[in-house]
């Protein structure tokens, strides 16, 4: 919503350069509506207002809040396109390339967010959420070294970033150099010794490496700290598989399911539970 309010303060401050004051009132009718959560009835006006001035500057901001409403109405192709616009408009505004690269993301449309992260770098090569989320595209594309140098970058600028502190440790763990992913994340719940989170990452390095009493006991706390935590009970049914305790497995992934997890996507670990 702080995008919405400096969009307000712009239009109200040039409303003297915006030649026909019902573009203004639109667009700050529309913003009135983003305020009280009536996206439909802001989608409307902003539409409405950018076809009174095709060509008006500040059409660039008015898409930019059109792609957010969009977006959070689930109108996701039409996101996009809005957030081009705007791109196209003020193609060296980083927020608006960021926006757009977090909806990429959302849609698993990562070779489409990486380009926007790579323009954002260009410009400013300090940024932390690109560092962070381009290192995050190579680690899925298995670019481990060009990830470890996006979180490198990072860990310069900000030492105790928690992210980029966890991406290294789940490089280290890809990269099967367990000894250092374990001393990194051991180091972590020293300072965090109450994230889950945590647990459960450890818990996975353990799994890897063998230790299953120990990857089950980190489990057991994730749980106890975070009930909710639907990553916990998953992993845990998993090596409760491994371990051929069927019925355990099958009360953790149906807990998962009650829990949010789309019963479809546990078709087959239930089934082998049987």
């Amino acid at each position: 919503m702080k995008k919405v309010c400096v969009l307000l303060v712009l239009l109200t401050i040039t409303g003297v350069a915006i030649a026909q004051n019902t573009y203004r009132e639109l667009s700050e009718k529309a913003i009135n509506y983003i305020e009280l959560d009536s996206l439909p009835q802001a989608e409307v006006l902003l539409k409405e207002a950018m076809s009174l001035e095709p060509a008006n500057p500040y059409n660039a901001l008015l898409f930019t809040n059109l792609g957010f409403i969009q977006k959070s109405m689930g109108k996701f192709d039409q996101a996009i396109d809005s957030y081009t616009y705007a791109v196209n408009l003020m193609p060296t505004n980083l927020l608006v390339l960021l926006d757009r690269a977090a909806l990429y993301m959302e849609l698993g449309m990562n070779d489409q967010a990486y380009y926007d992260y790579v323009k954002v770098l260009d410009m400013d090569n300090k940024n932390k959420e690109a560092l962070l989320m381009r290192a995050y595209i190579h680690m899925v594309r298995r670019d481990y070294s060009l990830a470890r140098a996006d979180y490198n970058a990072l860990l310069a600028i900000e030492p105790d970033n928690y992210n980029a502190r966890l991406g290294i440790v789940t490089l280290e763990q890809n990269e099967k150099r367990y000894k250092e992913a374990l001393e990194s994340i051991n180091k972590m719940i020293i300072e965090y010794p109450d994230n889950a989170e945590l647990y459960i990452a450890r818990a996975d390095i353990e799994r890897e490496m063998g230790h299953i009493d120990l990857a089950l006991t980190d489990l057991d706390e994730a749980i106890k700290l975070t009930p909710s935590s639907t990553s916990a009970y998953l992993l845990r049914g998993d090596i409760y598989l491994i371990q051929g305790k069927k019925m355990l497995a099958k009360s953790d992934f149906e807990k998962a399911i009650r829990l949010g997890v789309p019963s479809g996507q546990l078709v087959e670990r239930l089934n082998q539970c049987k």
